[in-house]
């Protein structure tokens, strides 16, 4: 065993509490001071931290108990009523970042003929940046109290349909260039893992409302609930190809409306919020190494303009449409535009696959790293305005 992983983890922990606290004394969310954390640490700066399997481990730990206590927080009753329009602000999401993508890698490197090479690694790139990374996005909404809002449901759900459609154009995409696309298998796949969820959710459900009635805010509960949580993303990845954060949050949604769910998310917060959390956010800034030249430069501030504005645009537009505001509709496109790990997955299988040359990972990395820090700036700034209103609202003279 190597040692020095415990010096990493102290290093880790101590930098991202420290700058973390420091950026919230200023008024910006504390994750953005973990992911600074993470460049300062990692190689990118100092170079006193490196990517390790441990970490990478305890980081997707991390933003699947995120996601788990999203669930949690999240009621059934709002995810059936804002279903259509998560649906809608999903499909938008995908399709405005798929068309920007696929055009930007063809202006710059030529249109090439239906199923070419060039045709394929466009598209792929358009599919790169139709994953959205919600780990940061829910946590600024936890930390300023609008998650259980209208907005924060719509964004959480909107962002696992999104997920879904993402998987099925890598299918897709990845097949053309293998000559054996099968996307209707994956369609299957997700159908069945839904179903299943529905399923095994039910009996699950109440097997824990019975456990939370007869042991009733004791810590078997949690464990038991945290425990079901790792099944769900292991069966989610491993049985049916989907996202292991997909699991994760249709657990905590399981869980949502037994008596003692805001009692298991506290449960789960304290671990995550001491450990793996900072981890996580830390860990972007640590993994991600900054690798340019002039021709990608250039290429990489305009992916990373399209790949952020196409979810403003898509997401923000159908939500205007659907009767939000205008301030609320700009709320749920800045929340879906952050990217994170799967935008690096989808990028790795297209390396793999040999759609897009593996030079394309500068790009995907600079848009996970300036949409991390940016996502939560904005979107702090615009419930900031809110408050700001309505305190001017209430001391103006009636």
């Amino acid at each position: 065993m190597d040692y020095k992983v415990f010096f990493d983890l102290a290093l880790i922990l101590f930098s991202a509490k420290i700058l973390g606290v420091l950026v919230r004394k200023i008024g910006i969310p504390q994750v953005v001071g973990e992911i600074l954390a993470g460049l300062l640490i990692g190689p990118n700066i100092l170079g006193l931290v490196d990517k390790s399997d441990v970490t990478v481990y305890m980081a997707e730990i991390g933003v699947i108990m995120l996601m788990f206590v999203a669930g949690l927080e999240t009621s059934i009753k709002d995810i059936k009523e804002s279903g259509a329009t998560a649906l809608l602000v999903a499909s938008m999401g995908v399709l405005v970042p798929l068309v920007g993508g696929y055009l930007l890698y063809s202006c710059i490197y030529g249109f090439g003929a239906v199923g070419s090479d060039s045709f394929l690694a466009a598209l792929f790139i358009g599919t790169i940046i139709t994953a959205t990374s919600v780990g940061i996005t829910v946590e600024v909404l936890r930390e300023i109290g609008k998650l259980k809002t209208k907005v924060g449901t719509i964004i959480l759900s909107a962002a696992i349909i999104d997920d879904v459609i993402g998987i099925v154009l890598l299918s897709f995409v990845s097949g053309m260039k293998n000559g054996q696309s099968a996307p209707v298998s994956v369609i299957i796949n997700t159908m069945l893992f839904f179903a299943f969820s529905i399923v095994g959710g039910i009996i699950i459900y109440h097997v824990f409302k019975w456990l939370d009635k007869k042991y009733p805010h004791r810590r078997r509960v949690s464990i038991f609930s945290l425990a079901f949580c790792f099944i769900m993303s292991y069966i989610a990845e491993e049985w049916f190809g989907i996202a292991d954060i997909t699991g994760a949050f249709i657990a905590g949604v399981i869980f949502c409306n037994i008596k003692d769910s805001e009692y298991i998310a506290r449960r789960i917060d304290i671990n995550s919020y001491m450990i793996f959390s900072p981890i996580f956010f830390a860990g972007i800034g640590i993994r991600n190494q900054i690798l340019i030249d002039n021709e990608m430069l250039f290429f990489s501030v305009f992916f990373v303009i399209i790949a952020m504005m196409s979810k403003i645009i898509g997401c923000g537009f159908i939500a205007k449409c659907r009767n939000f505001s205008t301030r609320d509709a700009l709320r749920i496109g800045v929340g879906m535009m952050a990217r994170g790990e799967v935008a690096l997955i989808v990028a790795q299988k297209g390396v793999n696959s040999g759609v897009i040359d593996s030079k394309f990972f500068t790009a995907v990395i600079l848009l996970i790293m300036v949409s991390s820090v940016v996502t939560p700036i904005v979107l702090k700034f615009l419930y900031k305005r809110d408050e700001q209103e309505q305190s001017d609202l209430a001391q103006s003279p009636s």
